[in-house]
């Protein structure tokens, strides 16, 4: 299948076309005695990672464990229905998230305060699990992935309060989630991820620092893709989140409204990317994986808590 990419050691990137687009959001399948499948992409996803999961001999009682970095519903949303595909998989989260793949009804409502009438198009509806085959994580945990391999978990809040980033035993990869930003294979580019209600510099700060400190051999963002300059990249997803949270405080110190923040972040932010001198399609694909809207929202919530 054409959405599939082996990137050795068992592990195959599933591009799961979030919304009929490419190289929006990824699942990644971790092939073994036990396999396992990490991030499931949203629920209008789920048949096509199924089928991706099937292409790779992974089969109905085959998946052994289901894995989300956070509960948003581009990683998450697909869980529900994935969970009815794979009877017999573990649903693995962070115990902060652990109750909303139980009862989406909070979780689906918030959603649809921020999304409205994009939510179906984007995401679809995260169908309810089973609490019984839910295994929730605390600060770390681990994951059996046969032959002592295992997928070990350290909780990383800051982008959102239930994340997780995860590293293989076998081969050094970290599953990054969103707590590194998203980056853009086509360009290289690297930007924050700081949507409300969540965010918090400090302890986004204090996950970067823990990613580095583990010594991963790669980066696997789930949007989008493998990165194997790890240092450079973990730097550099410091430096976004201080440049964003810089601007945003000034453009708050002015008195500007949400609207004319954004503005003023997108327009003194946008020589950082070069997403942004790139063809129409691309600017749209940056955009959608990281707006400027979202994450200048997400700083000013936080600003407003921590100094009123």
């Amino acid at each position: 299948m054409d959405n599939i990419t082996a990137l050795g050691g068992d592990v195959y990137e599933i591009d799961t076309r979030m919304a009929g687009y490419t190289g929006i959001t990824a699942g990644y399948a971790i092939l073994g005695d036990r396999p396992c499948l990490v991030e499931t992409g949203t629920s209008t996803s789920a048949p096509v990672v199924r089928d991706a999961l099937a292409s790779l001999g992974v089969g109905p009682d085959d998946l052994a464990t289901v894995v989300v970095t956070h509960i948003h519903l581009d990683h998450a949303g697909g869980v529900g229905d994935i969970a009815r595909f794979f009877p017999s998989a573990e649903i693995v989260v962070h115990e902060k998230g652990a109750r909303h793949l139980a009862d989406p009804s909070r979780l689906m409502a918030s959603a649809k305060m921020v999304w409205g009438d994009r939510l179906d198009t984007l995401f679809g509806t995260l169908s309810p699990t089973d609490a019984s085959r839910i295994r929730a994580l605390g600060d770390t945990g681990a994951i059996d992935l046969g032959n002592g391999r295992t997928l070990n978990s350290h909780y990383s809040p800051g982008h959102a309060k239930h994340h997780v980033g995860l590293i293989d035993s076998a081969t050094g990869d970290l599953y990054v989630g969103d707590a590194a930003g998203v980056y853009l294979p086509q360009t290289g580019d690297l930007r924050p991820a700081t949507p409300p209600p969540d965010f918090d510099l400090g302890t986004a700060l204090d996950s970067i620092a823990l990613f580095t400190a583990l010594g991963p051999q790669r980066l696997l963002f789930s949007h989008y893709g493998p990165v194997d300059d790890v240092p450079a990249i973990l730097e550099r997803s410091a430096e976004e989140l201080k440049v964003w949270v810089d601007l945003t405080k000034q453009a708050r110190s002015e008195g500007l409204d949400l609207d004319h923040a954004v503005a003023m972040v997108a327009e003194r932010t946008r020589e950082r990317y070069a997403a942004l001198r790139a063809d129409p399609e691309t600017i749209e694909h940056f955009e959608m994986l990281s707006g400027a809207p979202s994450n200048v929202a997400g700083i000013l919530h936080w600003l407003d808590r921590v100094q009123p």
